[in-house]
């Protein structure tokens, strides 16, 4: 004689499954903004080590040369028989939104350039993450 045992169901419900779901997307929407944000940081503190390493760059080229470089570029190159450069290792990066950095010359007071980043947008000015870094 054969005994059928009433084994309970293994697995989830749909109940089960769907209240998962739910609390998996609520701790999502607590969680993105805070890592968003975060990232938004980075991407700044990225653009001011870079610039940083320009400084050092055009400080060094400055001893070398006698002046500041016109471009980024004379960085890397330059005809110049002073030259003993690169005094960067690699090619002039982008910003880390994807836009060229700003090199000018000034005879402003005690700043002889000027090196920033737009930003976010890519635009001079701009609020919050679409601020210029600007590097004196």
């Amino acid at each position: 004689m054969f005994i059928f045992k009433n084994e309970a169901a293994k697995g989830f419900t749909m109940i089960e499954l769907l209240i998962v779901i739910v609390i998996l997307g609520l701790l999502a929407s607590l969680v993105a903004p805070k890592f968003f944000s975060q990232l938004g940081t980075a991407e700044r503190g990225i653009a001011e080590a870079q610039m940083n390493a320009f400084e050092t760059a055009l400080d060094t080229y400055r001893l070398d040369m006698g002046k500041y470089p016109e471009t980024l570029e004379e960085l890397r190159k330059s005809e110049d028989a002073r030259w003993n450069g690169p005094y960067l290792p690699k090619a002039v990066p982008m910003d880390p939104w994807g836009n060229p950095y700003v090199y000018e010359r000034t005879s402003e007071g005690d700043a002889p350039y000027k090196l920033m980043s737009l930003g976010t947008d890519g635009q001079l000015g701009g609020n919050d993450s679409d601020a210029d870094i600007v590097h004196h």
